[in-house]
C-alpha cells in the first residue's frame, strides 16, 4: 500500500480546487531523485547514520538538496519516517530545517532538505572541516543562540508542543552564513496539552542523554535543555560529550567542566582552536548557562526560552544569578548534580538504551 502521511491526504489539484494554501513542500517522485543525486552516486554521498545515507543533489531548477534515503525497509523505519515528515511539515522557523518534500513509492522512503553547504557543527568540531578552524567566537555564538531559537519554537510555540529527543552536535547543520539549523526529526514526540511528560523507549545519542530520560524513559521539553546544555559546552570547549577514563567508565563534558567553572577556570574550558581570542565575559556566560541546563535536577533546569534570553545577555541580574547558582558555589557539587552520569555512561548500561540513528544530514 503506498505511504500516505496523514497531513498530506489528497493531491495538490484537490487541495487547490478547495481554495487551500499549497504547502512549501511537495511529492517527490523517485525518478527525479535519481536524476538530481545521479542515481545516488557514493560520489555524491554526504554521510550515513542509523535512518540511512544523505546524498547530496541538484535539481532541474539548479537549486541543491540533501536527500536523506531510507538504507532498509521496516515498519519501525517507516513510522520513523513519517514522525519526521510529519512534524518538518508542520514547523517553519528560521533556526529549523526545511521539508523540501518527500517520496515514498514502494518500500523506499526519501526524505528533501535544502542543502546546508558547510554541513554540521560536528563536522567543524570534531569531524572534516575540525582542523580548519572555521568556527570563530562570534560564529559559535550565533550558533548558540540560532539552534536555541530554534528549540524554544518547539517548545513553546508550535502546536502541539515539540519535543525533539536528539539535541546533538550533528543534528545542527549549518548554512551558507553559518546559521544554525536544527535537523533530524525522526524521535520528536508531540506533547498533548497539560501533559507534563512522555513515557517512552530510550531512544538518543550516548552522552547527551538526560539522566531522568536514559534510567527512566520520561521525557519532556527539559530533556532537550539538558542536551543542549552538553551541546553548549561542546561548542564552547570544542570537547566531545564524553571522554573515556576506564575500560568500564566514561567521564562526561559537564562533569570535566564543573570543578573548573567552580574555581573560574574558564580560559581551560575554551577551545585552544580559538588561540584565546573570544569574549571572556560572553565564554563565561555560556559555560555557566550550559552546566546550568546539563545538571541532573531536571526541575532546575532553565526554559529554553529563558536560556535564549540568558544567551542574549539580555538581562544581567540573571546573568549574576547565574554565579550566585548553588551548583558553583564549591567542587564538592561535583557528585551530586552530576555524579550519576558516570554510572549512566558505565558500558554495563548502555545496552539498556537504544542508543541509535546518528544523524548523517550534515557529517
Amino acid at each position: 500500500m503506498a505511504f500516505c502521511p496523514m497531513f498530506c491526504c489528497g493531491n495538490v489539484s484537490d487541495r487547490k480546487t478547495r481554495g487551500k494554501k499549497q504547502p512549501p513542500w511537495r511529492v517527490f517522485s523517485l525518478k527525479e531523485l535519481h536524476s538530481a543525486t545521479n542515481n545516488f552516486n557514493y560520489d555524491n554521498k554526504l554521510g550515513e547514520g542509523g535512518f540511512g545515507s544523505v546524498y547530496w543533489g541538484q535539481l532541474w531548477d539548479g537549486s541543491q538538496i540533501a536527500v536523506k534515503r531510507l538504507k532498509v525497509w521496516s515498519s519501525k523505519a517507516d513510522m520513523e519516517f513519517a514522525v519526521e515528515v510529519e512534524i518538518l511539515a508542520r514547523v517553519r522557523h528560521k533556526n529549523l530545517l526545511s521539508l523540501r518534500g518527500y517520496c515514498a513509492e514502494g518500500q523506499e522512503r526519501l526524505i528533501v532538505y535544502d542543502y546546508m553547504p558547510n554541513l554540521s557543527l560536528l563536522s567543524h568540531l570534531h569531524g572534516q572541516h575540525s582542523a580548519e578552524s572555521l568556527l570563530d567566537w562570534k560564529r559559535r555564538m550565533i550558533i548558540a543562540i540560532g539552534a536555541a531559537e530554534g528549540i524554544a519554537y518547539l517548545h513553546h510555540q508550535a502546536t502541539p508542543h515539540i519535543i525533539h529527543r536528539d539535541i546533538k552536535a550533528s543534528n545542527v547543520l549549518l548554512d551558507s552564513d553559518f546559521q544554525a539549523q536544527v535537523a533530524d526529526f525522526g524521535f520528536a514526540k508531540l506533547i498533548p496539552d497539560g501533559a507534563t511528560h512522555v513515557t517512552t523507549r530510550v531512544k538518543g545519542t550516548l552522552g547527551y542523554l538526560a539522566p531522568e530520560y536514559a534510567m527512566l524513559g520520561k521525557a519532556n521539553e527539559s530533556c532537550d535543555v539538558y542536551s543542549f546544555g552538553v551541546l553548549l559546552l561542546e561548542l564552547a570547549s570544542g570537547r566531545k560529550p564524553l571522554e573515556k577514563l576506564s575500560n568500564a567508565v566514561k567521564r562526561t563534558i559537564s562533569d570535566w567542566a564543573l570543578p573548573l567553572a567552580c574555581e573560574k577556570k574558564f580560559r581551560e574550558i575554551a577551545d585552544s582552536r580559538l588561540n584565546g581570542e573570544y569574549v571572556e565575559e560572553e565564554l563565561r556566560r555560556v559555560v555557566l548557562i550550559a552546566l546550568i541546563c546539563a545538571q541532573s535536577q531536571a526541575e532546575k533546569r532553565p526554559t529554553m526560552l529563558e536560556v535564549v534570553e540568558l544567551l542574549k545577555g539580555d538581562s544581567r541580574d540573571k546573568i549574576s544569578q547565574l554565579e550566585a547558582n548553588e551548583l558553583f558555589s564549591s567542587s564538592t557539587t561535583v557528585g551530586l548534580d552530576h555524579g550519576s552520569s558516570s554510572e549512566i555512561f558505565s558500558e554495563e548500561n548502555q545496552s539498556k538504551h537504544e542508543l541509535e540513528h546518528t544523524t548523517a544530514t550534515g557529517l
